[in-house]
């Protein structure tokens, strides 16, 4: 059990790849608290991965300071530790750079960098007291390569490569980690609402032939989370099928 009396806060866990992340992990011995806009959809997650005991819901906006605060005080106060912060919410708000609107760019920016700075900066103050700690943080192969019609989730997710760099740096002598992943196609409710022409040509770029499953990225999310992955941080490891390598 990699991550037995572990207990790992995600955000974003109601569902998709957030939800197998909190999957693997309480498989793995861990109790999880999921953070979501979704209440009732984290509910309902908390409930399937085995009820109080395993896992708690919290309605979290990562934008606000106060909302992440909670979120992990309810894993201190549930489960007595904070090992694991995965910080893995997101949204899309696509379109091109020409008719992208200024609140279109804030929104994907708020959600996925500061979301991710709120959830790294509170995490990391609870765990360079304790020693000990990993932090996983979600980007995307978008950030590597940038994809027309994403310039704000590209800047945002190249965005979180460069925080989780500086934070490892920041964190490193108080043995604390910070990882991040680079998923790229992933099979989703969100990647299934794409147009079959878009989807055909995202598959085509790919030289495994497939897009990838989200527990495919949950089981290098439990990786990096456990002492599996001792001596490494500030690294970025991309679940792609070797797409754009």
């Amino acid at each position: 059990m990699l991550l037995n009396d572990k207990t790992a806060v995600v955000t974003g866990g109601a569902q998709g790849i957030g939800l197998a992340i909190a999957e693997v992990f309480a498989g793995e011995g861990a109790r999880v608290v999921l953070g979501d806009l979704d209440l009732e959809a984290a509910q309902a997650a908390a409930e399937h991965l085995g009820g109080p005991d395993t896992a708690r819901a919290v309605r979290c906006d990562v934008t606000r300071a106060a909302d992440v605060d909670a979120l992990i005080q309810t894993a201190l106060e549930a489960f007595g530790s904070l090992d694991v912060m995965v910080n893995n919410a997101g949204i899309t708000r696509d379109a091109t750079m020409r008719t992208m609107t200024e609140e279109q760019f804030d929104q994907v920016i708020d959600v996925h960098l500061k979301g991710t700075w709120n959830g790294t900066r509170k995490a990391a103050a609870v765990m360079r007291e304790q020693k000990s700690g990993a932090i996983v943080n979600i980007s995307s192969l978008s950030g590597k390569v940038g994809m027309v019609g994403q310039t704000n989730y590209s800047a945002a997710k190249a965005g979180i490569v460069g925080l989780s760099k500086a934070a490892a740096k920041e964190l490193a002598h108080h043995g604390v980690r910070v990882n991040c992943i680079q998923p790229g196609l992933i099979r989703s409710a969100m990647t299934e609402a794409m147009p079959q022409r878009v989807w055909d040509q995202k598959l085509a770029e790919i030289p495994m032939g497939r897009a990838g499953e989200v527990r495919e990225v949950a089981t290098v999310a439990l990786f990096l989370a456990s002492d599996l992955s001792s001596y490494m941080t500030g690294t970025v490891l991309e679940v792609t099928g070797g797409r754009f390598m």
